[in-house]
């Protein structure tokens, strides 16, 4: 009977200790860190090419999934600032407009960075914890590639091929979110935001267009908090 006492008293002392580690889960200098899968999922409204080139030629974006990371703090109970961490998408560049179906005419890498402010709901208490934030991004994009299909398109295309550079900007980025406590310390994080941007690509051949992106950022993972 007195080992099956203190059986007990250490399984009530075992869940007031859970119960005081959810409690503080999501509250004032608490560090969240977690890693994820993002999908980049454009949204393209695209200009047309400028002259030499056929009407109406346009382009799309495809999408790309990498892993990411990410960091967070709460500065309050409810604020928090969170940063994610990737390390570059790629993207296929294809024929639209006048030139749909003519596949891949190039491809370009982005790197995204954002910063957000949080706004986090409920008390920090709560098992499933639903956000709404705003971010600040600076889209940097590298290392562009024209295929051989851009090179076979453009009129003006120069010896050794016609090349490709896209402009890096900045944007606004809503989003919304949402924690679930797994524990005391881990917990999962399903996120959706909007970036607002456009830019500009433009060819060696001194051909721009000007495409309004708007990309979409879905992301799923697990964390821990600190």
């Amino acid at each position: 009977m007195h080992n099956k006492m203190i059986t007990i008293r250490a399984a009530v002392a075992l869940a007031f200790a859970g119960g005081a580690l959810a409690a503080h889960a999501q509250s004032a200098d608490t560090w969240m860190v977690g890693v994820g899968a993002t999908q980049i999922r454009p949204h393209v409204s695209s200009g047309t090419l400028a002259a030499p080139s056929s009407p109406n030629t346009q382009v799309d974006i495809g999408s790309d999934t990498q892993p990411t990371l990410w960091v967070a703090r709460m500065l309050t109970d409810h604020w928090s600032v969170a940063a994610p961490i990737g390390f570059g998408f790629k993207h296929e560049i294809t024929g639209a407009g006048s030139i749909a179906g003519v596949g891949k005419i190039g491809t370009v890498k982005a790197l995204p960075v954002t910063v957000y402010a949080q706004y986090r709901f409920l008390e920090p208490s709560a098992r499933i914890r639903p956000y709404a934030m705003l971010g600040v991004t600076y889209a940097h994009f590298y290392g562009a590639r024209g295929s051989a299909t851009l090179n076979a398109l453009n009129p003006s295309n120069p010896a050794g091929g016609t090349g490709l550079s896209v402009d890096s900007k900045w944007g606004l980025t809503p989003g919304l979110g949402a924690t679930v406590l797994i524990n005391g310390r881990w917990f999962a994080d399903l996120q959706y935001a909007r970036s607002f941007l456009k830019t500009t690509a433009k060819l060696s051949t001194g051909q721009t267009i000007s495409t309004k992106l708007d990309p979409d950022a879905l992301r799923i993972g697990v964390g821990m908090r600190f």
